[in-house]
């Protein structure tokens, strides 16, 4: 069946890279709509920053759960998983710790703290750091190690 609908899906060792696009586009969304409200003074924006913190979260928690359970599995070298993907889970892990830190904050305070207000941006800030230095970790395991398996062969040649 996912060969039908998802056939490139069908490729994949596991379903971590088809959850962890999302958080990453939430949680970035979510911080550049924080800091719009901050300038503007919209509670509007403040509104839509909550729910894609909130979805960021729920996401990042779901990434973080499914690459736990595939690390395991990875068919990468002792290497790669010593300097590439325990770096890779302790950057995602505590990006995923700290988000959930400021969505429980901003759900407290709804929809958006008042005081520490400039703290709260500094995590936003924060997460948005960790979640590139991670994904880069990432995108080096698949596309320099072929941590993707047989979604990434190496050479990439493209079949039809």
């Amino acid at each position: 069946m996912l060969d039908r609908v998802l056939p490139g899906a069908s490729q994949l060792q596991n379903i971590h890279p088809l959850l962890v696009h999302f958080p990453i586009a939430f949680l970035y969304g979510a911080a550049l709509l924080y800091f719009l409200a901050s300038i503007r003074a919209s509670e509007a924006l403040e509104w839509t920053a909550l729910w894609m913190l909130v979805l960021g979260a729920l996401g990042a928690a779901a990434s973080v759960a499914s690459g736990l359970y595939a690390a395991p599995g990875l068919m990468v070298s002792i290497s790669v998983r010593h300097e590439l993907l325990r770096h890779h889970k302790h950057l995602m892990v505590a990006a995923s710790a700290v988000t959930g830190v400021l969505t429980v904050w901003a759900l407290a305070t709804r929809p958006m703290p008042t005081r520490g207000r400039y703290v709260f941006l500094a995590g936003l800030i924060a997460v948005m750091g960790l979640i590139a230095a991670g994904a880069d970790l990432g995108g080096e395991m698949v596309y320099g190690y072929n941590a993707g398996g047989s979604a990434c062969p190496q050479p990439i040649d493209f079949r039809k």
